[in-house]
């Protein structure tokens, strides 16, 4: 009998097959192709805008929607001055230009781990770079992927210093994950704030018109849209995502030309606005109230974040040019002729963009407003689900189903459990502040703490990465800094009033999340040190017998591994004991798919190793291989029958150094080209071990899944009690099961159990 051993805790390392499911689902063909098309950066004008079009209903819905609510957030309590409005549109017009434009477009784009964006990919980019995770798994042979890409610096360079700096102590490496993990609430705390802000704002322009109705009305509608916003996450953006591009394209032309219609309208000479002087001239003259108000003109950067963290789906070029050529003049424009409007209707502030609005078309405008913000509602609520997968990929989240939605488009899940989460959460926003004002100053909280923790990451990508001369760095860091600290200490004025909200959002997730991660440390440690010696293993001779070897399975910082270089295999002791060490290796955003066609796969590249083996017979190179893992959604040990029809282990010992070679198992095709180039045939010994391998998986499979619990030992202090005992045990009971997320059948599987002191 073949039996294949699955550690069964997600939160732990297991064995040996790392199985890290990631956030992408199936692609045909096609979609590989087109993928590998973008990946490329070689596109003609005519596909080039065309990715640029499509790139408006996925990236640009959040930024796209900010007209709805600024001049209301920044002025919640009326203008009282024209000039008032010229000065806070010099600041959304700089704002735009400073951060969207030349940060985020030229610079933070470029930062993206082969076209993937957010923190998390930012952090992944910098542990290829430096030795920064809290678990060790990096080794020489993962360095040989074609998608690890990392850059190499002369010993004395500043580069190298900063990453002997980082290396050195441990709590380095845990404040830059609790930063990237800061970042990654903040990010979810947007999935909740963006439906909440956007749907009410859009909703309000019923009530424009009817000023004698009652707020609750706003209120409700705003509620049933969102209800029924969630209640069809579950199938998919890619069955009504055709509608995305065509309705924000729509929208951006509306409210550009809108724009120009009220600033020939009602007064040309706002246009001065674009000279900094009538920035200092706000602030000196606003005092206190004009320093506060920049927490609502903040708002109109809002959905920067997505330019990064939606990148996935389209290559930088593309994103570029849509946002230079469409999405930044039309901004200018709505919020020009929004304050054309108010320097003559100062008492317009609360609801600007309805008022503003010709009659003729306002009902139009505002189905069309209603659409987009749906759009951009849908881009962060996608956006969370692909955030909180990517989070369980570095075992920082507790183990959630994830369905995924299509097979050919790329990024399209859906995480059922959070969708109602987010949901309960995003109603109880809306329906608890009831205005615009306060959510307004919960999202800007929010937003500016991710841009914040984005500077900061950025800074280490320069250095490490990019190898950037130090001033460059300095001037980088310097300009981005000022802009989001200001932002930020404006808006710590209105934390009581409405931006505690994703303050708390984040606490709690931000608990869970690094509970859960302390957790996976703790396992790993455990294993490590219980580990079965290798060499007492192969003392024991042939007749093995059933053997349970902990071991350590294995997540890459790389977003995706190919497919002809995931399997290495290596041989482990005689070849009468057969005994394999086989190593699947995936990225963040590899899927691994059904179990059925993983053992194919498996069982493949262990024909095509052995027949290798016999070409190459005499002719393997030396290898010292350790393999250690953060976490492994599915890590799997083979046991294989021996000779004497006991089964013996294909385990794997993730701290020995051993002769045996190590490869890439390679396409069957690979594979039958070099024999038949070479002029081998096969030899009896290789046709024997090949009709054992068929024996063995015919034989069938049985998963071993372990189930070891992390207690806090009888002297740990009353918090490490608190977080192990209770939150890590409580997230442990309430999460799925690896069996179920795994569909191993409860036939074949058999779980193991064992209780670790902390």
């Amino acid at each position: 009998m073949t039996s294949i051993e699955t550690d069964g805790d997600s939160d732990h390392k297991g064995s040996m097959w790392d199985l890290d499911q990631k956030i992408d689902q199936p692609m045909d063909e096609e979609a590989g192709r087109l993928r590998n098309m973008y990946r490329e950066k070689k596109f003609s004008a005519l596909l080039l805008l065309r990715l640029a079009y499509q790139s408006l209903g996925v990236v640009y819905g959040d930024l796209g929607t900010s007209p709805l609510y600024v001049f209301y957030n920044t002025f919640p309590h009326g203008v009282k001055d024209r000039e008032d409005v010229i000065g806070a549109l010099s600041l959304i017009i700089y704002s735009l230009t400073l951060v969207p434009l030349l940060k985020y477009v030229f610079v933070v784009l470029r930062a993206n781990d082969n076209g993937q964006g957010g923190t998390l990919a930012l952090y992944s980019l910098l542990c290829r770079h430096a030795k920064i995770k809290t678990i060790p798994n990096q080794h020489r042979t993962d360095e040989e992927l074609t998608t690890y890409s990392r850059s190499t610096f002369h010993e004395r360079s500043f580069a190298a210093k900063t990453k002997r700096w980082l290396e050195e102590k441990a709590f380095k490496k845990n404040a830059i994950l609790i930063l990237v993990l800061v970042g990654t609430c903040m990010v979810i705390g947007d999935g909740i704030l963006t439906p909440a802000i956007s749907v009410l704002s859009a909703a309000g322009g019923i009530k424009v018109n009817n000023p004698e109705m009652s707020n609750d009305i706003v209120v409700l509608v705003a509620v049933v849209i969102l209800v029924a916003l969630f209640s069809v996450q579950h199938y998919g953006t890619d069955k009504v995502g055709w509608l995305f591009a065509p309705v924000v394209l729509l929208w951006f032309l509306l409210i550009g030309g809108i724009g120009i219609f009220n600033i020939w309208k009602y007064d040309g000479s706002i246009l001065k606005a674009f000279s900094p002087v009538y920035i200092y001239r706000y602030l000196t003259r606003g005092g206190k109230e004009g320093w506060t108000s920049l927490g609502g003109i903040m708002l109109s950067i809002t959905g920067t974040e997505a330019l990064f963290a939606d990148l996935a789906h389209f290559p930088v070029s593309a994103v570029q040019l849509a946002f230079t050529l469409l999405v930044f003049p039309c901004l200018l424009l709505a919020y020009s002729g929004q304050a054309a409007y108010l320097v003559n209707h100062l008492d317009h502030a609360q609801d600007a963009f309805y008022r503003s609005i010709p009659e003729s078309i306002y009902w139009p405008v505002f189905i069309v407003a209603t659409a987009a913000a749906i759009v951009a509602s849908q881009a962060t609520i996608s956006a969370t689900f692909s955030i909180i997968k990517q989070a369980l990929a570095h075992g920082c989240f507790p183990r959630v189903k994830v369905v995924y939605t299509s097979k050919t488009f790329l990024g399209q899940i859906y995480v059922p459990d959070i969708n109602w989460i987010l949901m309960i959460l995003c109603i109880s926003v809306t329906a608890g502040f009831k205005n615009q004002s306060q959510i307004g100053n919960a999202y800007g909280t929010a937003v500016v703490i991710v841009m914040l923790v984005t500077t900061l990451l950025m800074i280490l990508i320069m250095i490490l990465v990019w190898r950037c001369h130090w001033i460059l760095v300095l001037i980088f860091t310097g300009l981005s800094l000022i802009v989001e600290c200001t932002y930020f200490s404006a808006v710590l004025f209105k934390v009581d009033q409405g931006g505690w909200v994703p303050l708390v959002i984040a606490a709690a997730f931000l608990i869970i999340m690094y509970v859960w991660h302390y957790g996976t440390v703790k396992r790993y440690e455990f294993e490590l040190h219980s580990k079965v010696a290798m060499a007492w293993i192969l003392g024991l001779g042939p007749s093995l017998g059933l053997v349970r070897v902990p071991g350590i399975g294995k997540y890459l910082p790389v977003y995706t591994v190919p497919e002809d270089e995931r399997f290495l295999v290596k041989r482990i002791g005689p070849k009468n004991y057969h005994i394999f060490r086989c190593v699947a290796r995936y990225g963040y955003k590899d899927l691994h798919k059904k179990d059925e066609d993983f053992e194919r796969k498996l069982f493949d590249n262990l024909f095509m190793f052995v027949r290798l083996e016999s070409m190459m017979e005499g002719c393997s190179d030396s290898d010292d291989y350790s393999l250690t893992g953060q976490r492994a959604e599915l890590s799997r040990d083979c046991l294989l029958p021996n000779n004497n029809g006991n089964t013996t282990s294909s385990m794997m010992d993730f701290t020995i150094s051993s002769v045996d070679s190590i490869v890439p198992a390679r396409s069957p095709s690979h594979v039958n080209n070099t024999l038949k180039s070479s002029g081998q045939g096969s030899s009896h010994t290789e046709v024997d071990e090949l009709e054992f391998l068929n024996n063995c998986r015919d034989a069938g499979v049985v998963h071993i899944l372990g189930n070891t619990v992390v207690r806090a030992s009888r002297d740990s202090r009353f918090y490490k009690k608190i977080a192990v005992d209770y939150i890590y045990a409580f997230l442990r009971k309430i999460c799925r099961e690896n069996s179920v997320i795994f569909n191993v059948p409860h036939e074949s599987l058999l779980n193991v159990g064992q209780i670790f002191y902390v």
